[in-house]
């Protein structure tokens, strides 16, 4: 486990250099889960470090699915998975061999 807040980013290089598979969580609520997309965002930031560093084997976890509106919005969590997606594959995941968990 390795926290998101950028004053972590060592902590985070350092325990994913030792992982088989990385969980990335991604947050569904308006704005949040744009801002981690973003160019500079720390979700592409994490994915493309977990990558890098030789970790293969990926689920995403789409987080806050009850601040989506409406609650638990199927709609929302496709559009974020799709997003994703196309972004890890870009970096080398195969997005078929990645599983997208909706949670909260």
């Amino acid at each position: 486990d390795a926290p998101g807040h950028r004053d972590f980013i060592k902590n985070m290089i350092t325990g994913t250099s030792q992982a088989d598979c990385a969980v990335l969580i991604v947050a569904a609520g308006t704005g949040e889960f744009e801002a981690g997309i973003s160019k500079n965002g720390q979700t592409r930031e994490h994915a493309l470090l977990a990558f890098t560093l030789g970790v293969k084997q990926l689920i995403v976890g789409v987080n806050k699915m009850d601040s989506t509106e409406p609650p638990y919005s199927e709609t929302r969590f496709e559009e974020i998975k799709k997003e994703v997606s196309s972004y890890i594959k870009k970096i080398g995941y195969n997005p078929a061999a990645v599983a997208f968990v909706p949670i909260s």
